[in-house]
């Protein structure tokens, strides 16, 4: 399964891995527009300064999906088929930890499908794909 791997504590809050991921996959610099999100870790600690929060590719979201939308590619990601969404949102109810998103400009949910972008745009080497 690909999934994004996460070294918190390298992670320097610069937002490059949210503005690839809304370019890429929205063509505009929209942070609310990314499938991969940054907080400031208030506890710092363990965890460093800032979580980044991206799917784990769990698969509980597809379990109450009536128009069966989710499904998983070959590599083990949850993708969304925006041609079988009805945008009932549903999904994003369902990931107990709001890994999926939705922005009003938007007819259906998006989430992280591992495609390795933000890990090439990392300055620091927070991230990483496992496969």
């Amino acid at each position: 399964m690909r999934k994004l791997i996460v070294d918190y504590s390298l992670c320097n809050g610069c937002g490059r891995c949210e503005i690839v991921c809304s370019k890429a996959f929205f063509k505009e610099e929209n942070r609310e527009k990314s499938a991969i999100r940054i907080f400031s870790n208030q506890y710092g600690g363990y965890h460093g300064q800032y979580r980044l929060a991206v799917c784990d590719q769990c698969g509980v979201c597809a379990k109450m999906c009536t128009p069966m939308a989710l499904y998983v590619d070959d590599n083990g990601v949850w993708k969304i088929d925006k041609n079988k969404c009805v945008g009932c949102l549903i999904c994003i109810g369902e990931c107990d930890r709001g890994l999926i998103y939705y922005h009003d400009d938007l007819p259906t949910p998006f989430k992280c499908i591992a495609c390795g972008l933000c890990v090439r745009a990392c300055p620091t080497g927070a991230l990483r794909l496992s496969e």
